[in-house]
């Protein structure tokens, strides 16, 4: 039992610059995945007046179109009647 024991600390090196560099990656990185996964659980409820401005956009953006059903009839009635002419 002459034998010494070593109780000093072990020599670990200096992390290098990209070894810091990929751990504070890693870190904020995890902290973004901790924040998506809280919005999809706790999902940001709108208020009323957001609520009646987007009902009012989407209304005046269906009256602006023009429905364009008749004129793909008329189209194929064009197609019928030079079928017939041959």
């Amino acid at each position: 039992m002459s034998a010494e024991l070593d109780l000093s600390p072990p020599e670990v090196p200096e992390p290098t610059l990209l070894e810091s560099i990929l751990r504070y990656g890693l870190f904020l990185g995890a902290i973004f995945q901790l924040i998506c996964i809280l919005a999809v659980i706790f999902p940001s409820s709108k208020g009323p007046e957001q609520e009646e401005t987007e009902a009012a956009e989407s209304k005046t953006g269906e009256q602006m179109k023009k429905p364009k059903g008749p004129a793909p009839q008329i189209r194929q009635k064009q197609k019928k009647e030079s079928k017939k002419k041959r």
